[in-house]
């Protein structure tokens, strides 16, 4: 028995060794060196199974097998929601949205107006492409108003923030409920749920706070500095490199590109129709949520449900909807249509490309057994399984800055764990490693530079307002998923 403890124990300390060495080769390659996520996530793999023991062959086998896996169960429902996004964007909806909330509600109640806005047409936007099209409305807003410009453009970027890390289609969430076989309409209805105490404290609150506390001038050239200087440009790094992701300007900038194709718009959508465009893939999933949390399995109703209900099904479904709603009703031509759902894309052919590396990694991980592990540690530590996602997602998401490497990493670590889990917690699991991903965005976070160039911040001023309100929608997450695993 002693000599089987001590080889296990070799085991055991060979397969830790091998998740330290590979995740921190994936920080330093992408923090020091530069690397891209997608060649650090590779080469970081390549390690992680040379030093479990797993061979050259069989961790390329496992690689490609989890790349493959999320490219074909998250991959399709990233480039449907960019679709959706992008005739938002295009047609003009995202504007006729915000508007109609700002013009018709009273000083005192925009910023919580500009929360709701934000988490609205945040649904089908990435973070980058919600901050660019926000920012200088928000602006707008402040000047007219003479209201401080933390005070409109923190519930904005809280807004925006939660949908990113708590709400699919967005890319974590996806990628945390696909590692973890998590129901993807459970953890819809659970993250909405979720983040309501999140946008509230973190937006109108905090933001009321801070803006007492930072008072910063409206940028005189509006939209900041821009994703065109971006952090390279001008006063973003004076005097030494933080290590900025350059990634940041590109997204940002083709983002713009895809968005701003030809001609605007001959008229402005409907309110209702655009609204209905953006929610109609929401609800039909939550419908399949709450029709199979109701109605009998063998029950017609609920058939139909889990059809219309399915991810891609509700997806597609809002992507052809969006191309009457926000493409035809606007005066766009079939050609114009086309291109602009194209036009989407290229701007998120980066994150596919993380997310799929990402689930190669976590296959990788798996495969070597460092899962197990990490699932018989957890029970020797009594250590509840929600409170240890959520722990490791913020150790991934301070050491690397992304908040997408963080939750897929983390995900694929606790795995193991939801095998023993009910469904409802493996959906609050996803959920807590979300949360988990958001903690304290700092200086190795592209959405850091991003946000302090657009409200030409101070790296302290950035820290104090952006970084701080990170950190309490990830707290905050996390206390209304422990609350939910109670109640449900």
């Amino acid at each position: 028995m002693t000599v089987l403890a001590a080889a296990e124990g070799a085991s055991d300390f060979r397969l830790v060794l091998a998740a330290v060495l590979g995740i921190a080769a994936v920080v330093l390659l992408i923090t020091w060196l530069k690397v891209h996520p997608f060649l650090a996530l590779i080469l970081g793999s390549l390690l992680l199974g040379a030093v479990a023991g797993l061979g050259v062959s069989d961790t390329i086998t496992s690689f490609t097998t989890g790349v493959g896996a999320t490219v074909g169960s998250v991959g399709l429902l990233i480039a449907l929601g960019a679709m959706i996004g992008g005739l938002l964007a295009e047609s003009g909806g995202a504007d006729r949205v915000v508007t109609a909330f700002v013009d018709h509600v009273s000083t005192r109640r925009l910023p919580w107006a500009m929360a709701g806005v934000a988490a609205l047409i945040g649904i089908p936007l990435f973070f980058e492409v919600g901050v660019v099209l926000l920012v200088p409305i928000v602006l707008l807003v402040a000047r007219r108003t003479q209201l401080p410009v933390l005070a409109v453009g923190i519930p904005a970027l809280a807004g925006l923030s939660v949908l990113h890390g708590l709400v699919p289609p967005h890319p974590g969430p996806l990628v945390a409920i696909d590692a973890l076989g998590a129901d993807l309409g459970r953890t819809l209805l659970f993250g909405l749920i979720a983040a309501i105490p999140c946008v509230v404290l973190a937006g109108p609150v905090f933001g009321s706070w801070i803006s007492r506390r930072l008072d910063l001038p409206i940028p005189a050239r509006l939209g900041g500095a821009g994703p065109a200087d971006g952090p390279d440009g001008g006063t973003a790094r004076t005097g030494t490199d933080l290590g900025t992701p350059t990634e940041t300007e590109q997204r940002a900038s083709a983002t713009a590109t895809a968005t701003s194709v030809e001609a605007p718009p001959r008229r402005l959508p409907n309110l209702g129709a655009t609204i209905f465009t953006i929610l109609l893939p929401v609800l039909l999933m939550l419908l399949r949520a709450i029709g199979e949390l109701t109605l009998d399995e063998d029950s017609g109703l609920r058939s139909t449900l889990d059809l219309i209900g399915t991810p891609v099904i509700a997806l597609l479904a809002g992507v052809i909807l969006a191309m009457f709603t926000l493409g035809t009703a606007v005066g766009f031509g079939r050609e114009k249509i086309s291109s602009t759902v194209g036009g989407s894309l290229p701007a998120i052919a980066g994150i596919l490309l993380i997310v799929a590396a990402g689930g190669g990694f976590k296959q990788v991980l798996i495969d070597a057994g460092v899962g197990d592990l990490v699932g018989r540690a957890a029970e020797d530590l009594n250590l509840n399984a929600l409170v240890l996602g959520w722990l490791v997602a913020v150790g991934i998401r301070l050491a690397t800055g992304s908040a997408t490497v963080a939750t897929i990493t983390a995900a694929g670590i606790v795995a193991p764990l939801a095998g023993g889990l009910d469904a409802n917690t493996v959906a609050l699991l996803a959920l807590a490693i979300g949360s988990g991903s958001l903690f304290f965005s700092h200086v190795n976070d592209a959405g850091f530079w991003l946000v302090k160039e657009y409200f030409g911040m101070t790296v302290g001023q950035t820290i104090k307002s952006w970084s701080v309100m990170e950190t309490i929608i990830s707290v905050v997450g996390l206390l209304s998923v422990l609350a939910l695993s109670v109640v449900v």
